[in-house]
C-alpha cells in the first residue's frame, strides 16, 4: 500500500472511530450536562466539565463499548472529573447552588427546609430561607453536596450513588443522614435571628 493509501486508511479509521464514538455517547449527554450542573451550580461550568469528560474518553472507545451500564459509569467519571477540578481550585472561589433555584429539582428535605418549616407567626419567609438554605449548601464538602443534591435535589436512588462514588450502600445512609442532619441544624441556627427580627416588628 502507498503511503498516500495508508493515511485514507487511517483518516477512514479515525472517522469510523469518532462516528462509532459519538453514536455511543450522544443518548447521555444531556444526563451527563444535568448531572454536572448540579456539582456545578453554573451553565457555563458544566459544559466546560462535560466538554472535558468527552475529551478525555475518546480514544478509551473500545473500553467504554464493553460497559454494559454506561449513564452510571459516565456519572462516576464525570464526578471524577470534578473533584479533582476542585481540588485545583484556587481557595476561596465561590461555589454556586443555582440548581436548587429550579423547583422542578426540589424534593421533600430541601422543600420542607426552605418553604415548609412551620413560622410561629405565619409570616411567608420563602425567599429568607432558600437564601439561608442556598449559603450552607454551598458550604459543604464537595462530597456532602454532591451527596445532598443528587438524592434530594434530582432523587438519584441510594444504590446509584453509591455506584458512581464507589462505596458501600451503608456509607451512603450514614452520610446522607449526617449532611441532612448538618444542614438542617445549621439552618436552624441561621434562620433564628431572622425570626426574632420578625418577633421584635410585631
Amino acid at each position: 500500500m502507498s503511503s498516500r493509501g495508508i493515511r485514507l486508511a487511517l483518516l477512514q479509521f479515525r472517522q469510523s472511530k469518532a462516528k462509532r464514538y459519538e453514536q455511543l455517547i450522544q443518548p447521555h449527554l444531556k444526563p451527563m450536562y444535568n448531572y454536572a450542573f448540579r456539582l456545578t451550580g453554573r451553565p457555563h461550568d458544566a459544559e466546560d466539565l462535560v466538554q472535558e469528560v468527552v475529551t478525555k474518553l475518546f480514544p478509551k472507545l473500545e473500553e467504554l463499548e464493553q460497559v454494559s451500564q454506561l449513564r452510571p459509569w459516565l456519572a462516576r467519571v464525570v464526578y471524577r472529573q470534578f473533584i479533582d477540578n476542585v481540588r485545583k481550585r484556587p481557595a476561596g472561589r465561590e461555589i454556586h447552588t443555582s440548581a436548587l433555584d429550579d423547583p422542578e429539582h426540589q424534593t421533600t428535605f430541601i422543600e420542607t427546609l426552605a418553604s415548609n418549616e412551620p413560622d410561629p407567626l405565619g409570616h411567608s419567609d420563602s425567599d429568607q430561607r432558600g437564601d439561608i438554605l442556598r449559603q450552607i449548601i454551598s458550604e459543604l464538602q464537595p462530597d456532602q453536596r454532591t451527596l445532598l443534591l443528587l438524592h434530594d435535589s434530582d432523587g438519584w436512588r441510594q444504590e446509584d450513588i453509591a455506584e458512581i462514588l464507589e462505596v458501600p450502600l451503608g456509607t451512603i445512609k450514614s452520610r446522607l443522614h449526617r449532611v441532612r442532619a448538618l444542614v438542617r441544624s445549621k439552618f436552624q441556627e441561621r434562620l433564628e435571628p431572622f425570626e426574632e427580627q420578625l418577633r421584635d416588628s410585631h
